[in-house]
């Protein structure tokens, strides 16, 4: 796999158009600036082009382009803001004379840095895969001009003239793996459901603390970085609540702005643990300053996969933060990095699972065996004691289960 030259120098174009605001264009391009950061380049300008409306060959206009390449020299890259068609991208990158990138290409470009198991592997080499399939024909030099490095790596040895019946085939070939991950984690989840206990899912914006969450409330160690992506692959692991009761908490990647739609038809398997989870703790960077925008993009992407279940908002980061935050019950303010409110947020979650569940006391004749062995397999048993006459049980059941068993309650 090639490596970044860190010497590289990225200049990033917006186009503002006129139902954007100025601060709307000024953080998106803040945030993709950290974004060329942590892919290793050198940021060294921004550029804003104002226009009513794209212009169709160039995006920008061919005047400004012009204008952006005498700029540039032999070190540089050209990033926007925004996805590029294939022939605006080949327009670009003859005018200039230099690669040019979109977002959409620097996040796949990051999404395979990070990628660590085979399943995400699989999935970076998907999004990659359909990104590059369109763009395949009538982009000239401008897919050569990209050589190594920044919007190349990931599929192994694939080049980018690689012709579409091969590209075809591969992603049909990764298609079939990921449909095998499906079917495994729908074998895992069938086994978590079969034990009756609940899974709680962290979702966020990228960086906003949801592995550092995890950690602090589980114990275990998971990898933590102050980047973006820094996760890709789900991380699944038992929290300890209160009273005997536990749950799965399981974080998975980060949300974005603008996130690719072939990231997020390839995470499809990696983003059903949040589609089938029973809570949400939707972890917020409570510093960030625009923490509603991110919090709504995250919510738009929740509606895209299809989640909705019951959410509690988490604050994170409070320690940061130099004003007093108005949370309502059952959202919380949390700092994961000093352990602040991570009490009160263990007892909301506690609290949402126990309206659930009602504590109940069964008695089972010798006769009716296999019906405590049904309690004991879907209830948290909270006190068992034999007598001449059969088996006394104390457990915590949900209201399927209080129902079928309900003969038997003392």
């Amino acid at each position: 796999m090639p490596e970044i030259n860190e010497t590289q120098n990225a200049y990033l174009v917006a186009l503002q158009q006129s139902f954007q605001s100025d601060w709307e264009v000024a953080d998106s391009l803040a945030e993709l600036a950290d974004l060329a950061r942590d892919a290793g380049l050198n940021v060294v300008e921004t550029i804003v082009q104002r226009r009513s409306h794209p212009e169709p060959g160039t995006f920008i206009g061919r005047g400004k382009a012009l204008e952006i390449a005498e700029m540039l020299d032999d070190s540089s890259i050209v990033i926007f803001d925004d996805e590029l068609t294939p022939a605006q991208q080949g327009t670009l990158s003859d005018l200039m004379d230099a690669p040019v990138l979109d977002r959409t290409q620097l996040i796949l470009d990051i999404f395979a840095q990070r990628a660590r198991s085979n399943e995400g592997k699989i999935q970076v080499e998907l999004a990659q895969l359909s990104y590059l399939l369109p763009r395949l024909t009538g982009m000239g030099k401008a897919l050569s001009r990209l050589g190594g490095g920044i919007g190349t790596r990931g599929p192994g040895e694939t080049k980018l003239e690689t012709d579409r019946r091969r590209i075809r085939r591969r992603i049909s070939d990764l298609r079939r793996e990921l449909e095998k991950i499906k079917q495994t984690r729908g074998l895992q989840r069938q086994h978590r459901s079969s034990t009756e206990v609940p899974v709680v899912a962290l979702v966020g914006y990228t960086n906003a603390g949801k592995s550092t969450l995890l950690q602090a409330l589980t114990g275990s160690e998971v990898f933590v970085a102050d980047q973006l992506f820094a996760t890709l692959d789900p991380t699944i692991r038992r929290w300890d609540l209160t009273e005997g009761r536990w749950v799965y908490l399981t974080d998975t990647v980060g949300f974005i702005r603008k996130l690719p739609h072939t990231l997020v038809a390839a995470f499809q398997a990696t983003l059903e643990e949040v589609v089938y989870a029973d809570l949400l703790l939707h972890v917020i960077d409570a510093s960030h300053p625009q923490s509603r925008e991110q919090k709504e993009a995250v919510e738009e992407v929740l509606k895209e996969i299809g989640a909705a279940q019951p959410i509690i908002a988490v604050y994170n980061k409070v320690d940061l933060v130099d004003h007093p935050l108005e949370v309502r019950p059952p959202d919380q303010a949390v700092s994961a990095k000093t352990g602040y409110n991570l009490d009160r947020l263990t007892a909301a979650v506690y609290e949402f699972f126990a309206q659930q569940y009602s504590v109940r006391e069964y008695f089972f004749p010798f006769s009716e065996l296999r019906q405590a062995s049904i309690l004991r397999a879907h209830a948290t048993i909270l006190g068992e004691e034999f007598t001449d006459q059969g088996v006394a049980i104390k457990a915590e059941v949900d209201a399927r289960l209080e129902s079928l068993l309900q003969p038997f309650q003392k």
